[in-house]
């Protein structure tokens, strides 16, 4: 069970909708996972934030993990988001998540009732007590209200065998460099924000869980091969081609953007489900010229 490490470029799935977002797209959507497949990535992330989980409902979100499995056929992990505010809304989505074939579950920090940091060891614990695959943590501050702290990741590694990784948007390379020198290979960090991956794998991070390998999925998971296999010289060229890439990206919030993209590229609309609203004219915009440039190269 606890085998199972993330290493390489992970896709943070969008989940396509019609054009009034009413239903998911599901022939937009099988689409998108062979795209991401052929593109080498080495995993799948569905109902994330860029899944737009919250406004999935619960019976949305298992049959995208259910189509995420079925189109991926083990050519690529699928690692499910099932994180909520609530415990035992958490227990049931996982357990929902896996029996739909995750192979393993991500799960956020519960957000807006801000628990202390023995409130979110205790919810890790029960929720990787209630299932039998790994479990990746989603430590995002910006977006939850609360970061689990290194010394209680600590904590959670000692009490918790099944959680195997952990997916880093602190946005602040000290948090990972002090988790990776005190927990050695008992973790596996991937970095939660674009923009950072080789600098979080410059201190141990073995991969990224991405936005931006919706639309690139092929030069993101080269990118992370190359730092991985230590050619940081042609890792940074790369990286360095897709940094504005990355920054429109984030233009919005996320995943106003890459949907945006996406249907520039005619793959899916640009529908999102309130309170989120479609990209603006001047993010549009944006996205299309650091595509272009970007292509041009």
């Amino acid at each position: 069970m606890a085998e199972l490490r993330p290493r390489g470029a992970y896709t943070a799935l969008v989940t396509p909708f019609t054009a009034d977002g009413s239903a998911v797209d599901w022939d937009a959507f099988d689409e998108h996972i062979e795209g991401q497949v052929a593109g080498g990535v080495e995993g799948l992330v569905p109902c994330g934030t860029t899944g737009e989980a919250p406004t999935l409902s619960g019976s949305e979100q298992e049959e995208v993990v259910r189509h995420a499995v079925s189109v991926a056929k083990g050519r690529a992990i699928v690692l499910a988001g099932t994180g909520t505010n609530n415990t035992a809304s958490t227990i049931e989505a996982s357990r929902r998540a896996v029996g739909a074939g995750a192979d393993a579950v991500m799960v956020v920090m519960p957000y807006y009732n801000k628990p202390s940091q023995l409130g979110l060891i205790e919810h890790i614990r029960r929720v990787a007590s209630a299932v039998e695959v790994p479990v990746v943590l989603y430590n995002m501050p910006g977006r939850c209200a609360v970061e689990l702290s290194v010394d209680s990741t600590l904590k959670v590694l000692e009490q918790s065998p099944n959680v195997v990784g952990i997916k880093d948007a602190t946005a602040n390379v000290l948090y990972c460099q002090e988790l990776m020198s005190r927990a050695g290979d008992r973790v596996t960090v991937m970095c939660g924000d674009d923009a950072l991956t080789l600098a979080m794998m410059s201190v141990g991070a073995r991969g990224v869980i991405s936005v931006t390998s919706n639309v690139y999925p092929e030069p993101v998971e080269q990118a992370v091969v190359e730092a991985l296999e230590g050619r940081w010289d042609a890792a940074r060229r790369r990286h360095f081609a897709l940094l504005p890439v990355h920054r429109a990206m984030f233009c919005e919030p996320s995943p106003q953007p890459v949907k945006a993209a996406l249907a520039l590229k005619g793959r899916m609309t640009s529908a999102v489900r309130p309170p989120l609203v479609e990209a603006g004219e001047r993010c549009r915009s944006s996205l299309a010229e650091e595509m272009r440039r970007y292509e041009a190269q």
